[in-house]
């Protein structure tokens, strides 16, 4: 038992689950606060979203992608949205062979009879978090001329096998936390 128990010192195994909003960036830091307490130097991240607020999403993204922890993300089915950019802030990402990823622009919803100063306002804001998560995507992922076709119009969808080969994951595996080690929600 002694060596299994040193093997894994300083690593952690957590769940993540929801809407990316402002109830999860919350729930994040107060993980991360109970984390650095714990002298984690490894922290195993299963994510399930399908995803939320663009603005929530880049938080996390870039709050977790400069720790001095290590994260290691995980797709078990579905991350989706501005999920995939919360998924990137690991250094090391994996998916189930099952797993699906989803891409897309952003998109609102125009209050009826909205005037044109109004919907231009709009449409910047989304111009401007699709720049945003775009070049966060285009960081980490090499997607290929079809693909940034196919995202520029409609909703990407990706399985394990095609996000391992545009680099969005560095393998296909589960998450599997070994026997005795404590699995936390977030």
């Amino acid at each position: 038992m002694g060596q299994e128990a040193g093997k894994y010192a300083g690593h952690g195994w957590y769940t993540l689950s929801g809407d990316v909003n402002s109830d999860m960036v919350r729930r994040v830091f107060d993980a991360v606060a109970d984390m650095t307490e714990e002298h984690i130097s490894t922290a195993h991240l299963l994510i399930q979203s399908n995803g939320g607020y663009v603005s929530d999403g880049i938080c996390l993204y870039n709050y977790l992608s400069k720790l001095p922890i290590k994260f290691i993300t995980y797709n078990a089915g579905a991350v989706a949205s501005i999920a995939v950019t919360l998924f990137l802030a690991g250094a090391e990402r994996y998916a189930s062979s099952t797993a699906r990823f989803m891409v897309h622009k952003s998109h609102a919803s125009a209050p009826q009879g909205a005037r044109p100063d109004a919907l231009r306002i709009i449409v910047e804001g989304l111009q401007a978090d699709d720049a945003r998560t775009e070049a966060i995507l285009r960081q980490h992922v090499q997607l290929e001329e079809q693909h940034w076709r196919i995202h520029a119009y409609s909703d990407l969808h990706l399985t394990a096998a095609e996000a391992l080969g545009v680099g969005l994951v560095h393998g296909v595996t589960d998450f599997i936390p070994p026997a005795g080690q404590l699995v936390c929600n977030i």
